[in-house]
């Protein structure tokens, strides 16, 4: 299992802003100083109140809108649910970060959170994860390969 201990400045302000992004919590690990968002079978990311992560992170606490100390990222299952996906973030106050990314096999659209923190929503066609970026662009000069 895979836990992502996540500062922010007001807990239930970021649970709804995630819960309009279409995640949900686990109520046996979110209390009032954390909530466990579930971003996958077997990873979590918890949403801890600055006081609570303080607890556990032994240096200070940066400020996310000023110093990138890490990009979160999570895939959608096709390009119109990322689209979907960052334009829920946007309406729920987030800020866009660039246009979209669009590399053929991959697809993705990146924003800040309301406490500055980056994420990344993003699409890879199911073939690319199989083969990798570079088999699956030979496969698809190959295909368009006369025998």
């Amino acid at each position: 299992m895979l836990f992502v201990n996540m500062p922010v400045t007001d807990l239930e302000r970021s649970k709804e802003f995630f819960a309009k992004l279409g995640f949900g919590f686990n109520p046996k690990f979110t209390d009032e100083t954390a909530a466990c968002m579930l971003v996958g079978e077997h990873a979590f990311v918890m949403l801890l109140t600055r006081e609570k992560f303080a607890e556990f992170s032994k240096l200070p606490i940066a400020d996310p809108r000023t110093h990138a100390l890490a990009l979160y990222c999570f895939s959608a299952s096709s390009r119109a649910e990322v689209d979907t996906v960052s334009a829920a973030a946007l309406a729920a106050g987030a800020t866009e970060v660039d246009d979209a990314e669009d590399y053929g096999f991959m697809y993705s659209r990146s924003f800040f959170d309301l406490d500055g923190h980056g994420w990344q929503v993003m699409w890879m066609d199911p073939a690319a994860v199989e083969q990798g970026p570079e088999a699956f662009a030979a496969s698809l000069q190959d295909a368009d390969v006369p025998a």
